[in-house]
């Protein structure tokens, strides 16, 4: 982009300006972002979930646990659709926790004292776990529909029959 300044900041000295250094800057791989989020939100599911036994690099081919730990500028070598089942198995287990600790959560805090999941969660209004684990299952190769069966089977097991219907 071009940048028009005015002919009084020519001859201003001091430090390089926030928008120069902006520009000077190289472009993300926008792909590997994506991967270090998912990264992020497993750990950040695995944290409030408290779950157990989950190890989040599992989750990843040797590709992706690589691309970890380059620098995002880096044009990086990502998994590709072709997926070890072994890997998609602890994927797809990993998803189903993440939905059972979030019903388990959400039921027992309600039957203790009638409290709804934004009270429970405060910091995170709007959060919904069994939705994000669907959402994330896109970027997992497991299929939504496999996560969100599961979801009302658990609110079915829990009591919970309105939710499962709706």
């Amino acid at each position: 982009p071009v940048l028009d300044t005015e002919d009084a900041w020519l001859s201003v000295e001091g430090p390089v300006s926030i928008v120069e250094l902006a520009l000077e800057q190289k472009r993300i791989h926008y792909p590997l972002v994506e991967h270090q989020f998912v990264l992020c939100t497993v750990l950040y599911a695995i944290m409030r979930l408290s779950l157990k036994g989950v190890k989040p690099l599992s989750l990843f081919d040797s590709k992706g646990k690589n691309a970890f730990f380059k620098d995002l500028t880096s044009i990086q070598l990502l998994p590709s659709g072709d997926m070890d089942p072994n890997v998609l198995s602890i994927r797809q287990q990993f998803l189903l926790k993440v939905v059972t600790a979030a019903v388990q959560t959400l039921c027992s805090s309600q039957k203790d004292r009638e409290v709804s999941e934004e009270e429970y969660f405060p910091f995170e209004k709007g959060k919904n776990w069994p939705t994000l684990a669907a959402d994330l299952a896109q970027y997992l190769q497991i299929s939504e529909d496999l996560v969100r069966r599961h979801y009302v089977c658990e609110l079915y097991s829990y009591g919970m029959d309105h939710l499962g219907e709706e």
